[in-house]
């Protein structure tokens, strides 16, 4: 992994729901204030059991003296999540990431409205308080099993008080009595709104083919886990990968992951969660047809056949040349 890590101190640890705790780091005494970031930005938290795993910012981009976090205890966590929850302290010292952004906001639009479930609340409230701010029109949809495992209420009730162009709506299966029905809640929404998800899998799959049966083009998502996504028909299980700015030449054989080949050969790239999700090996493709199996591009982004994610996905094409 050729990402560079930043020191940061773990400042405050907060309870914020059931099984939701945020983590408030910041620079190490007289060091430069952290790298600036843009709402739905996550970074990398590396942590001692030797687990590398991306959490969400949820603070405001202005504030670059701190990141904040919002972490959920994952009832199926492989030790990332777990571990936070039973052994960080505030005092310890993580090495973390720089920002990236996967899940952009496009600031430009009049009018977003934007889809949370539990803990996909994380980059939603960055991005729905940097719009309000802007004195855009803003309505966030937040889903949860129940009101005491929704992190944040206080604050976004407080932001909607704030700001006249922000709307929010709470929808707890517990209290409602059934799953949310995507399409009652966004149903008759002006065509150029910009709609963005984030949570759980089961919400993502349904939200897309919402917005594709309610003729919504303008649609983002972030994914927190990976998508099985098998090889089309088409792929090659066989190509030549040519790399553009250093002339070298690989050859890919069945069974070869992109990644793990351009490594061996010892080029430097970045990478972070290996299954298509966080979007820290995009690699620019100047030549060949993609074969796309990851979480992170939009269905035009992945049409438009420019860009690749080198943990998951493939080739369509006798050849492939990347920008490296």
């Amino acid at each position: 992994m050729s990402t560079e890590f930043l020191t940061a101190l773990v400042y405050q640890i907060r309870y914020e729901a059931e099984g939701i705790i945020s983590v408030e780091l910041r620079p190490e005494a007289g060091a430069a204030d952290f790298p600036a970031f843009t709402a739905g930005s996550h970074i990398d938290l590396k942590l001692p059991n030797g687990m590398t795993r991306s959490y969400s910012l949820y603070n405001s981009p202005a504030e670059t003296n701190r990141y904040v976090v919002g972490i959920l205890r994952d009832k199926k966590s492989r030790g990332g999540s777990e571990w936070v929850h039973k052994q960080l302290r505030v005092g310890m010292r993580l090495p973390i990431g720089a920002p990236r952004n996967a899940f952009p906001l496009e600031t430009a639009a009049n009018n977003s409205v934007l889809v949370a479930g539990g803990i996909g609340i994380t980059p939603i409230l960055c991005m729905f308080r940097e719009l309000l701010q802007q004195g855009k029109t803003a309505e966030l949809i937040y889903c949860a099993r129940a009101r005491g495992e929704a992190a944040f209420i206080d604050e976004i009730c407080q932001l909607v008080e704030q700001y006249p162009t922000g709307k929010v709506t709470f929808r707890f299966d517990e209290e409602e009595g059934t799953p949310p029905n995507l399409e009652q809640l966004l149903h008759g929404r002006d065509p150029q709104t910009h709609f963005y998800c984030c949570g759980p899998t089961p919400m993502l799959d349904s939200f897309e083919a919402t917005c594709e049966r309610l003729g919504y083009t303008e649609v983002h998502i972030e994914r927190f886990a990976p998508v099985e996504i098998a090889a089309s028909a088409d792929a090659r299980s066989s190509y030549v990968v040519e790399l553009a700015k250093s002339g070298e030449t690989l050859q890919i054989n069945p069974g070869d992951v992109l990644l793990e080949r351009l490594e061996e050969a010892g080029v430097a790239v970045d990478c972070s969660c290996r299954e298509g999700v966080c979007g820290a090996c995009e690699v620019a493709v100047l030549e060949g047809e993609i074969d796309h199996r990851d979480g992170v591009l939009t269905k035009a982004e992945k049409a438009a056949n420019n860009t690749i994610m080198i943990c998951v996905s493939g080739c369509k094409s006798e050849r492939l040349v990347l920008d490296l």
